[in-house]
């Protein structure tokens, strides 16, 4: 995945250190990752996502059409309504994930770092003779996260929500529905206009991507790019609860969708892992996840929440035990079973 190149205003704030990777471009944090992570779950604090990406459609056909194109059932979607919808390959691996919302005229999308042109590219592809506009509007509009979990109201910064964990609509759950530790975090995504992005901060004080990150692992929430590789199909994340509708039209990737859900198991899946946090350094994610000496799967995400200490997301093959510790290097790492459908 391609990296932000557009450095954010916000990275003047005093103490502001910049992330790398993906997350280049915004602030890792401020100088007190903890505390602004405190101040996060209390629903005080504001993420710069500036460098997510923005893509607008337009057009009489437009619901109707990215409707056909993605898993998410988006047809007759009312005005500041938001879903999520991934953009499948033909063998069903994830290729994108839109964060989506319809303002009556425009539907917008939020997308990972560094993608927004690839998608934009890739509808334009695609429209034939329907009537929709595509264009890229990530230079001119910003997105800011905040905790909180209502849809936008009218006269406020459209916004897309956080439906995680669901489930929404007609869909499948791999893992639980009551008792989800996602079932407790608020998150939603403004789409502002990018000169008014510190006006749209206010007096709120700044959370960095450290802390927002470390709120995704706990609720067991998926990130591309994170816990998805170009293997990754839905179900083995448990995206299927709030992105895919497994009773509509035809779409690209939807036989992988069907024939897993109907006869199969996904080959991998989700693990949350509390790491050993006795050592002055955590592994980075990447590392390789190992149970009984061999390599069984990948760290994903790493965090330091400010209540559980070191935790990570992993994705690991399916005949793993699912009750015993995993290795990564030499920290050990006592695993919770995310995926068990």
């Amino acid at each position: 995945m391609s990296t932000s190149t557009t450095s954010s205003p916000l990275l003047a704030r005093p103490g502001a250190v910049e992330g790398e990777g993906t997350d280049a471009g915004v602030a890792s944090h401020y100088g007190d990752p903890v505390r602004e992570q405190r101040l996060l779950a209390e629903g005080m604090a504001a993420v710069d996502l500036s460098h997510r990406g923005v893509v607008t459609v337009t057009g009489p056909d437009r619901l109707s059409w990215l409707h056909s194109l993605t898993t998410q059932h988006l047809t007759g979607l009312a005005p500041r309504t938001s879903r999520e919808s991934l953009v499948l390959s033909p063998k069903g691996h994830i290729e994108h994930a839109l964060h989506l919302v319809d303002d009556g005229e425009t539907t917008w999308v939020t997308i990972e770092p560094g993608t927004a042109s690839g998608l934009a590219s890739w509808l334009e592809s695609m429209r034939f003779m329907l009537r929709v506009e595509v264009a890229d509007v990530s230079s001119d509009w910003a997105v800011l996260g905040e905790p909180v979990g209502a849809e936008s109201a009218s006269g406020e910064p459209l916004a897309w929500v956080d439906a995680w964990p669901g489930p929404v609509g007609d869909t499948a759950v791999y893992g639980p529905v009551e008792g989800h530790p996602g079932l407790g975090r608020a998150w939603r995504e403004l789409i502002v206009p990018r000169p008014g992005l510190e006006a749209a901060v206010g007096d709120r004080p700044l959370a960095g991507t450290w802390a927002a990150e470390a709120l995704r692992v706990v609720a067991w929430r998926p990130r591309l790019g994170f816990e998805t590789d170009h293997r990754t199909i839905a179900h083995e994340v448990d995206w299927l609860r709030t992105a895919v509708h497994l009773h509509k039209g035809c779409y690209r990737g939807q036989e992988t969708i069907a024939r897993v859900h109907n006869l199969g198991r996904p080959p991998r899946r989700l693990v949350f892992l509390h790491l050993d946090g006795s050592g002055h350094v955590l592994p980075q994610a990447g590392s390789p996840v190992l149970f009984g000496g061999r390599e069984v799967g990948r760290l994903t995400t790493v965090a330091r929440h400010h209540e559980d200490g070191p935790v990570a997301l992993a994705v690991v093959k399916r005949s793993v035990p699912e009750d015993v510790d995993l290795l990564v290097g030499e920290t050990s790492a006592a695993q919770t079973v995310v995926v068990t459908g």
